[in-house]
This record gives structure tokens, sequence and C-alpha cells, in this order.
């Protein structure tokens, strides 16, 4: 029963020994130890240093959530449940909060290998705490730690694909639950209802009907599997709807649980993960600039993930000593049991990777591969003053405007900005028609003429037109740049001679454009496959670099969208290797081909 004085629905069972065990344990849980293969460790869990120790959230519900949790639940013996350390760390950042009481991270994504146990994780962890459990901010005890209550209509909902899915986690919460918190709480169970308190707590497990879940108030959501949803099984109508539930209440939250993706399924887990990266060293964003930042971030999401390294083979040998060490905490994942599995004939090494090693890897057809391109990361930032070349990729409003740099004492390539309709945002019919900020994009070329030394500007104007004006939508700002450089862009003139000399437009229609394209397009493959070429480690960068598809054509293999109408743009990828060949021609490496970039025709738009 709750204490006299205390705020209402805060319920004192004493399990502080169980929560000291943990305060204990925890911030001295041993560091991790690697051999040959060092995983790639990406979020907080797994965030150890000598100097530092764990990194643990500063403020969490979660060590109250891990006393209660050790209290009400059983494991599989009947015993009381303990998590492992590196679950406990998950867990105390899921409860993190804000130095004001708030959610410190409203989504989180924990993509971990198969047989982890994430199920139990997501069940006894978040979806019965958050349910029955003091989860919600209160107020601060005298030890500036914070105090939850309960939720007095707390609703969570356990979303998949497939209802054998969703059983599973219903059916992890019925066998973790003890007789004495089913009988304390008053839960009945289903096979895909778990209720309390008089039928006031609910936690339901829903399939892929998402015109069912479409306007409920949702406090949480765990979205199971994510790897399975794709547009054949309503997956995304299933989580816009549950995203859009959550929104609609003050701190709602939600959880993805996931394996690896498949590069080619365009899934949830891939749309998210790519999302997520894509938000990561925005170099080419204002520091001061926090609405245009956060346009393209997912404000708050925490992404978690522990995956073996590019260079892990998948042998007899290697095996057992990659899974000792992506596996975690998991040790009941036996590495010997595993290597039968994944060695299997009938299994294909892209599946025992995704699976055992949770490794996303690049599909056949990828322009370049994803670790290939995380090996080459260089400077973030380019010093002012240094001598450049820039190129600027044009579009209006379907495809992104990309100006990239490359630094001309290194061949360094770095992003100065790209403008893209924001993720988040999906058209609807009647809708206005994004537009690319054309003033945004001419402050950002001028900002950079004042800090670098801009010795070559080329631009691929777009073809279309401006709908008030009918002119060409890019040829008015692109005059003014030619009058705003001068006489300073003589070294690399985009058409140096013929009617239609120019210093700045470089119209890629041009089949003379094209083929120097091409062979550029092919060397900057090389060159990231042989780690002579750096880039600046921008997620969106990156985002367009490995969304872009081998484009075979009569001049050799160049890049392109995977079909035309794709959301998944690679302008910035375009542009990177458009600065490359200003770069190559300025050094005094000719591109392979006959002709030079300065010579040739240009064609007319008019």
């Amino acid at each position: 029963m709750a204490s006299i004085g205390a705020p209402a629905l805060i319920r004192k069972h004493d399990y502080s020994d169980i929560v000291a065990w943990y305060r204990h344990h925890v911030p001295r849980a041993a560091p991790p130890k690697y051999g040959r293969f060092e995983p790639i460790r990406i979020g907080p869990s797994w965030d150890w240093t000598e100097e530092r120790g764990w990194n643990l959230p500063e403020h969490s519900l979660g060590w109250e959530m891990l006393g209660w949790t050790g209290y009400w639940l059983k494991d599989g013996t009947g015993q009381q449940w303990q998590w492992t350390m590196e679950q406990s760390r998950m867990l105390l950042w899921w409860w993190s909060l804000t130095p004001e009481g708030r959610v410190a991270h409203m989504t989180q994504t924990w993509q971990r290998l198969k047989g982890h146990g994430k199920d139990p994780l997501a069940a006894g962890g978040v979806a019965l705490p958050s349910a029955f459990a003091p989860c919600i901010f209160d107020h601060w005890g005298p030890d500036d730690q914070p105090v939850g209550r309960e939720n007095p209509n707390a609703w969570v909902q356990v979303l998949a694909v497939t209802e054998d899915q969703t059983k599973n986690t219903l059916g992890m919460v019925r066998r973790m639950l003890t007789d004495e918190c089913m009988k304390y709480y008053g839960i009945s169970m289903s096979a895909v209802t778990c209720q309390g308190m008089r039928q006031t707590r609910l936690i339901q497990g829903v399939t892929s009907n998402y015109l069912a879940i479409e306007g409920k108030q949702t406090d949480t959501i765990i979205r199971n599997e994510t790897q399975n949803w794709n547009s054949s099984n309503h997956g995304h109508d299933l989580a816009g709807a549950a995203d859009g539930n959550r929104t609609k209440i003050a701190q709602g939250r939600m959880l993805d649980i996931c394996n690896a993706y498949r590069p080619n399924d365009g899934s949830v887990a891939q749309v998210e993960r790519e999302g997520w990266e894509a938000t990561l060293d925005r170099t080419d964003l204002d520091d001061d600039d926090d609405e245009e930042r956060e346009q393209f971030a997912k404000v708050g999401h925490l992404y978690d993930s522990l995956e073996a390294p590019a260079n892990a083979p998948l042998t007899a040998e290697a095996i057992p000593e990659v899974i000792e060490v992506v596996r975690g905490d998991s040790i009941w994942l036996d590495p010997e049991t595993i290597l039968t599995s994944a060695l299997k004939k009938s299994t294909p090494p892209s599946e025992s990777r995704r699976k055992w090693f949770n490794q996303i890897k690049s599909a056949d057809d990828d322009w370049i591969e994803r670790e290939k391109w995380d090996a080459c990361k260089g400077d973030r930032f380019v010093a002012d003053r240094e001598r450049i070349a820039m190129f600027l990729d044009c579009s209006k409003s379907d495809d992104a405007t990309a100006l990239m740099g490359c630094r001309l004492s290194d061949g360094h390539v770095f992003t100065i900005g790209i403008w893209a309709r924001p993720s988040r945002e999906r058209p609807k019919p009647g809708d206005p028609v994004w537009l690319v900020d054309r003033d945004a994009v001419d402050h950002r070329v001028r900002e950079a003429k004042d800090r670098w030394k801009i010795i070559a500007f080329w631009c691929d104007p777009s073809g279309a037109r401006d709908d008030e004006t009918g002119e060409r939508y890019w040829d008015t700002y692109i005059e003014e740049w030619r009058l705003l450089f001068g006489t300073t862009l003589t070294v690399l003139p985009a058409v140096k001679t013929g009617p239609y000399a120019h210093p700045i437009i470089w119209d890629m229609r041009n089949p003379i454009h094209t083929q120097l394209f091409v062979a550029e397009a092919e060397r900057f493959v090389t060159e990231v496959n042989e780690g002579k070429l750096t880039h600046d480690r921008n997620g969106l960068l990156r985002q367009h670099v490995i969304q872009a598809k081998r484009a075979p054509s009569k001049y050799g293999i160049s890049l392109m969208k995977e079909h035309r109408e794709s959301a998944k743009k690679i302008d910035a990828a375009v542009a990177a290797v458009g600065a490359r060949l200003m770069y190559k021609q300025i050094i005094g490496k000719p591109s392979k081909g006959k002709y030079a970039p300065g010579r040739g025709r240009m064609l007319s738009r008019r």
C-alpha cells in the first residue's frame, strides 16, 4: 500500500537490498577483453574507458526498475530474476532521465544477434515495469535521485508482423510473473493480453493490422523484430501508426528490438538505422542553427548495437571467437552450436553474418561497401583558408541538393551543405511540394567563399523550371555566383571555350562530361577500396554513398539510385565524385579519357 504522506501511487516494497546489489556491481563489472576481433560498439551499453569506467546515466529510474523486477519476477527455475550486467546497463539507459526529470530518450533501438535475449529484456525490463512499476518520474529524493510513481492508466503495446512474435513476448511476460505479483496487481492474462489493477493497466499484443491501432493513445510501444517489417506485410504502415500513437502522449516511448537487417529488404529496421546514421556528424550544419539541425535529427533517439568487425572471417576457426565478443553477456549462446548453424551449406553466408555476427553487409549491387567507406574516415573539419575545389549538384524538389568540397593538399572530401526533404516528412495528396531553399544554398556558397580559398567551383544545374517565372530554377543564382567569384575561377573553368564557356556551369548531360564523370566514379571506388581517399564522416553523405547502386554504362561503371522514383537519394555521393574529379584536374592528373573537362560543348536548356 502507499506510504503515509507519499505521492499517490508511490508504493513502498522493500527491495532496497536488490537495488543496492545492482548499484554495487554494475559500475564494477569487468571491462571487456578482446582478442583478434574487437566488436563494433554502438551506443552506451558497451562504452567503457579506463579513465571513466562504464558509461552510465547520471539520472535514471532504472535502478528502481532493477529492484522492482528482482522483487516481483522469476526466472525459469523459479528463482529471483537477475539481469546480466549488459542488460542492466541497457535498462538504465532505457529509464534514463534528463536533469529536468523528463525521459532522456523517447525512442530507442536494441540490435543484437539472434538468441541474445531481447524478448525477455523487452518483456521484463520494459513492458511489465511500464504497466505496474513506479516508472514515471514524480520528484527528486533527498539523495538527488529520481523517485517514480506508477502510471494509473498504463497502456503498453507489443507490435509485430506475425502473431507468433507477439505471443512469444507475451508468453515471456507470463513466465516471468510470480504468483505474488499476479495476486498483488490483480493480473489476468490471455494469449495476447496482460491486464491488471481492475483492468486499468494493459499490455497488449498486436499484429500487422495497422488500422486497428491507428489513433490509440499508447504510453509505451515495443516494435518486435523490425528487420522483418516491410511493405509486403504492411510493416511500414504499422510502424507509422505506432509512431503517431506514441506522439499523442506526453513523453510517449517506443522501443525497437531487432537483428541486423537484410540490405535489400527496405525494412523498418533498415529505415530506422539509416535514418539514425544520417544524423551523425552533420558537419555541414551550422552549430548555432538549432532549427536546421532539428529538422534532420531523430531527436532523443538512442541506438545500441554490438556487431562483429568487418574483417571477421566466417570460418570454423574464427566463428567461436567472434561469437564470444558479439554475444556480450549472453553466455547461454554456445559458440560451438552456432558454428554448426553458421556453416550450413543451405545457409547463405550473408544470412549467417546477419544472424550470428549481427553484421549489416552491403548488397551485391551496392556502389561502395559500407565497411570500406567507414574505414576511410578522416578529418571532420577543413581549416580556414585551405585551397579547395567545390562541386554543387543541384535539384529542385525531389532529389537532394549537395555542395561538396575537396581539399587540394590531399584530396580529402568534405561536406559543405546538403539540402533534402526531411526524412520524417512523407508527402500526402494535397500537401505543398517541398522545394529546396535556394537562398540557403546561396548563403552557404557565400560562406564557403569567405572561409576557404576556392580555386574552382563547378555546378551541375537542374533542368527544372521555376513555377512562377518559367526560368531555369538555378539560372539567377548561378549568374550571381559568376559575378561574385569574378576572375578567381580561372584555374579550372567548367567550360573553357566555345559559345557556352562558363566558369561554373558543368552540365552532366553533356556526353563528354558524362564520360569524365564515369571514369572518376570508377577511380573513386578503387581509391575507397584501397584506403587512398578520406572523408569527413558526415552521416548524410554516408547515407547517400551506401544507397548508391552500380550503374553499368557504355563508359564504365557509374552510380545511380535504386530506381528513378526511389526516396533513397545519392546526390551527395555524386557531388563528392565531382569534387574529386576537379581535384584530379587541378593537381595535374588528367581524367581517364580523350577530353579534358574544360573543353567541349555545353548543352543549352533554353
